[in-house]
């Protein structure tokens, strides 16, 4: 089978030809390029292995392309790697591979494309395209990956249990692959995975973490999540998420299992947005019922303050996965924290001041928080959720209503600190913070209004009842 060369490869294709017959080095393009043309999708990442040098393959070729392209070499893995127009291309020479049992860092070996080809971790992905003259364009596909692209199937070109003890992360990779492409993975290869799960724990948490954020990322993230709980994974890499799992009944009452409930949640979002972080505050946002559950013999089960606990929790998960540690987890922690206020207040009159807090207290995530909340509405009676959709709606009304009627968006208290401080002629003490406060909920509540002259009048009054003279400066 020929490989369906576009006319803007074919100008790379063809000097990287002349280039590896001066050289000597029967060359190929091999994996993730190749799978993803085939696919019909794109791919700005190529991959280069020849018989040879890698690295002086890419720097013979950089002095033929105009402008000159850096070469960046990586001598320590016999690799070197260009960029030509959108292409990021990575040579390497052929090689073959042996591990230990105790690590994942294999012995490297020069050897041929077949060698190299049994290396790679899925049929899919072994697929190389000759770059030689006598071959140019065929289509090299000892391990049948062209019929696995058809069935839509993940399958290991040599026995599942040697590739994945070779390489545990090959394990995320095939989850991974199977939530991105929508494919199913083999059931051998499948039941490889579980059987040889703890082999995961051999590999970087930073490498393992790559993975789980491209599941998340993935159009669907519950085919990987499930696949993940079902081979035993889920509960090595992220045992808070594992433990959301199961059904309790206790005097014929039954909680929902909010695992399949955090699941829909998170397909529901990621429907709706591609942010990362957006999407990893659905996956924490009942992390914390687990510890939290209780059952009342009035009202059932109960997981009070699971919001809190799970923000709580957020930086320790944080920091387990290696996630970062800054604004991002700030922002998911946030979420976490305040993603029951918005139908909450559904359950009650819907005052102006409850909805002015939660805009001072959300600010420029609001929005987020609104779509994260409107995930959050599942159930499997239709009219339960038909009902909770209408006071979403309305919730979101009223928010825009006071939004633009108090403009309270990060909003700031008029009066700050230093001005109570230069006014009443005193340190840095309590009774800053209980003016500063009193200021804040009065305008929160609406006993006054967002501004300058009414707040300050008001502070003078406080101040006055904590016994607070003004100075000569006020």
């Amino acid at each position: 089978m020929v490989f369906n060369i576009q006319s803007y490869e074919r100008k790379i294709f063809r000097l990287i030809e002349d280039t590896a017959k001066q050289l000597g080095f029967p060359t190929y393009v091999v994996g993730g390029y190749v799978r993803d043309r085939l696919l019909g999708r794109p791919s700005k990442d190529m991959d280069i292995v020849c018989v040879g040098s890698g690295i002086r393959l890419a720097e013979h070729l950089a002095s033929k392309l105009r402008p000159r392209p850096r070469v960046a070499v990586y001598r320590r893995f016999g690799t070197a790697m260009l960029k030509y127009k959108d292409l990021e291309i990575e040579f390497v020479g052929a090689r073959k591979e042996s591990y230990r049992h105790d690590s994942r860092k294999p012995l490297v070996e020069e050897g041929s494309l077949e060698d190299d080809q049994n290396r790679r971790d899925f049929t899919i992905n072994a697929l190389a395209v000759s770059l030689n003259e006598a071959n140019f364009g065929e289509i090299i596909d000892p391990f049948n990956g062209i019929y696995h692209l058809e069935q839509k199937m993940i399958k290991t070109p040599l026995e599942p249990s040697r590739t994945f003890s070779d390489d545990p992360l090959r394990m995320m990779r095939a989850i991974r692959f199977s939530s991105q492409l929508g494919f199913e993975i083999h059931p051998m290869t499948l039941a490889s995975i579980a059987e040889n799960r703890n082999r995961i724990q051999i590999v970087s948490q930073e490498r393992i973490t790559t993975e789980l954020n491209k599941i998340v990322l993935s159009d669907k993230p519950s085919v990987g999540f499930k696949l993940l709980f079902d081979t035993g994974l889920l509960a090595l890499i992220f045992p808070e998420m594992a433990a959301l799992h199961g059904v309790e009944v206790r005097n014929g009452r039954a909680h929902k299992d909010n695992f399949y409930h955090t699941l829909e949640v998170l397909d529901n979002l990621s429907r709706k947005t591609q942010d990362l972080w957006l999407r990893w505050a659905a996956i924490m946002h009942d992390i914390a019922k687990p510890p939290t559950k209780r059952f009342d013999n009035k009202v059932g089960w109960t997981f009070h303050g699971h919001e809190a606990l799970g923000a709580s929790m957020t930086p320790r998960i944080f920091r387990h996965l290696r996630l970062p540690l800054d604004a991002k987890m700030r922002y998911v922690q946030k979420l976490v924290r305040l993603h029951l206020r918005p139908i909450s207040l559904t359950k009650e009159n819907i005052t102006d001041s409850a909805i002015r807090r939660l805009l001072f207290e959300a600010g420029d995530d609001i929005d987020d928080l609104m779509l994260l909340c409107e995930a959050d509405i599942t159930s499997k009676n239709p009219k339960k959720v038909k009902r909770y959709l209408e006071n979403y709606k309305l919730v979101k009304q009223r928010l825009q209503e006071v939004e633009a009627k108090d403009n309270l968006r990060n909003w700031q208290p008029p009066i700050s600190g230093e001005l109570i401080m230069e006014t009443f002629s005193i340190s840095p003490s309590r009774e800053v913070g209980i003016i500063k406060n009193a200021i804040r909920e009065a305008i929160l509540d609406g006993d006054i209004d967002n501004d300058y002259d009414i707040a300050y009048q008001f502070m003078l009054i406080k101040g006055k009842e904590l016994g607070l003279n003004t100075g000569t400066t006020s």
